[in-house]
């Protein structure tokens, strides 16, 4: 490290001076390193995710030094990097409960910037303010920085830093399951970057065979002739719905149960492949009839990397069929460009929150008045698929929602939280019972069948299934895909119509196989791709991702990839 030369003869008075200047010039130096450090202990929390924090700051001082040659503004910059990217997986686990991801950089597109910023409006403003202040504190820096550093050893530093993270992030992987905890946001990011990138250049975003042992048969257009009259059908996703009684100790109201029931007083069992939190996992696979889980790491991100990728799915195979589609949605369409993916798979009609009026969070009666609004007014003549997407049900239940709904409610006894989900349970259940009698009241002799589905469990399942486990043991179990935390249920239906009787409506089914229990209960010819689909099925017994330790899904994802119903993956 050398200093700008000094030629000025030397005097107690600028002896003093100096001295005073190269301590303030110093300070400038080392504030970003001590900032950085009490960022480190405030937000890492053990020897491995500092580890982590240390290289990631090291590359990044590295990075701006071989640029700059400047210590102290190559500090302030990486230090600025962390802070954002703080804030950021902060803004982020606020929003959907898991905190920033490499895989946000690699897959940065409009409907999420978009969503980022309707949901909060004044986080423009606060942009421009922060870079306002920042501009100007770079350039005294600049201008006040003495001290340049030689080029290669700065690059020698960065790239020993990087060997470094990567040795330690591929041989010590992180768990997935602490992108979930509000903390080590650096370390984990960091580490996330090195394992993302090594999963992409192994598999790709999506896993595949290589090749295929045969090709699907090419889809025919106006293929699609029913033996019989064709049902409107009616998907409904139940937010983090699923049988209490499956954990112990657990006391019910009267008459819980009976919603799980399909019309034939069956209960059957939903295997989803998320718990406690992400939703778009299983909109994907009743959407796509795919697996979330061919995506590795990238799971996460499923419904954004399948967005205009994907051209596969129940909507399509229905609107093939002479349906019309439409969907319901909660939230802002941007989010996890649920817009862009639903229209991939074939929805024509997407209606969110602000679409359908909703104010905040609104019970299920809400959203199934709007379904028969939208039915009252819907082409004269077509079938209607519609999917509902509910959120009554979404945590937290730490708050009473919507206690007018339920005056005459009375807690069973469980903890406030437990109780608060049961009251909502029991809220779910009484709107779609009122559902099904104004579908008979007000369509007359239509057929409609209805499919409902508890997408995951709540988030506070794990913790009254194996209440002795700590979070490490239940992390271990949710990795290893313990059954007991991912099944949920799903639920036949049906007014003025018949579902059809057939092999494939077993008792248990992963989640993936909804659409095609679907189209074979509402008699809908199978395209060549569920046709396959339903080969697979009934050889692995409802299992889908996890049959043949994978293999099943691989063949069948590159059979869609060679006949071009998947692309760019």
């Amino acid at each position: 490290m050398s200093l700008t030369p000094n030629d000025q003869p030397i005097t107690t008075l600028t002896a003093v001076s100096a001295t005073r200047s190269a301590a303030v010039r110093l300070s400038a130096v080392a504030a970003p390193h001590v900032a950085a450090l009490a960022l480190m202990l405030h937000t890492e929390t053990d020897f491995g995710s500092r580890l982590g924090f240390v290289l990631a700051w090291g590359i990044l001082n590295g990075f701006w030094l071989v640029l700059l040659r400047r210590p102290a503004v190559s500090a302030a910059l990486a230090l600025t990097m962390v802070v954002v990217l703080v804030l950021l997986s902060q803004l982020k686990h606020a929003v959907v409960q898991m905190t920033a991801n490499f895989v946000d950089v690699m897959l940065i597109d409009h409907d999420s910037a978009a969503f980022l910023f309707t949901i909060f409006p004044n986080l423009e403003l606060s942009v421009l303010v922060a870079v306002a202040v920042v501009l100007p504190l770079l350039g005294l820096l600049w201008w006040a920085d003495p001290f340049r550093i030689a080029r290669l050893p700065a690059l020698a530093g960065k790239l020993a830093c990087l060997a470094a993270l990567t040795l330690y992030s591929l041989n010590w992987r992180d768990e997935a399951w602490r992108g979930y905890y509000d903390d080590g946001y650096l370390s984990k990011f960091a580490r996330s970057g090195v394992t993302a990138v090594s999963d992409f250049l192994a598999n790709g975003f999506m896993e595949s065979d290589a090749t295929a042992d045969r090709s699907l048969a090419a889809f025919v257009p106006d293929s699609c002739h029913p033996a019989a009259r064709r049902p409107n059908i009616v998907l409904i996703h139940d937010e983090s719905s699923f049988d209490i009684r499956s954990a112990e100790g657990i006391k019910v109201p009267d008459g819980y149960g009976s919603h799980f029931k399909s019309f034939d007083g069956k209960a059957r069992q939903f295997m989803a492949e998320s718990n406690g939190g992400p939703s778009w996992f299983t909109e994907y696979n009743v959407l796509a009839g795919l697996s979330s889980r061919s995506f590795g790491r990238f799971a996460y991100f499923v419904t954004r990397i399948a967005s205009g990728r994907v051209e596969r799915g129940l909507p399509l195979a229905l609107r093939n069929c002479g349906y019309d589609t439409v969907s319901l949605y909660p939230a802002q369409g941007a989010f996890m460009s649920a817009r862009s993916f639903q229209t991939t798979v074939g929805v024509d009609r997407f209606l969110d929150a602000r679409d359908l009026g909703a104010k905040g969070v609104e019970p299920d009666g809400f959203f199934y008045d709007a379904a028969l609004d939208v039915m009252q007014h819907r082409p004269r003549g077509k079938p209607l698929f519609m999917f509902v997407y509910l959120a009554a049900n979404h945590f937290p239940w730490e708050t009473t929602f919507r206690p007018d709904l339920t005056p005459s409610w009375r807690a069973p006894g469980n903890l406030p939280s437990i109780d608060e989900y049961l009251r909502r349970q029991m809220m779910s259940a009484a709107d779609y019972q009122r559902f099904l009698a104004s579908l008979k009241k007000r369509f007359g002799d239509q057929p409609f069948l209805i499919v409902r589905y508890g997408d995951h469990q709540p988030e506070f399942s794990p913790h009254i299934l194996d209440p002795k486990l700590d979070e490490a043991g239940i992390g271990e179990k949710l990795e290893s895909y313990d059954p007991r935390y991912y099944r949920t249920y799903y639920a036949i239906d049906a007014v003025n119509f018949e579902p059809r009787q057939s092999a494939v409506v077993m008792d248990r089914i992963d989640a993936a196989y909804l659409p095609l229990v679907t189209l074979e209960a509402a008699g809908i010819p199978l395209d060549p791709s569920f046709a396959e689909q339903k080969e697979i099925m009934l050889r692995c017994k409802g299992v889908f991702y996890a049959c043949g330790d994978g293999a099943e899904a691989r063949r069948f994802n590159r059979m869609l990839i060679d006949a071009e119903l998947i692309r760019g993956l």
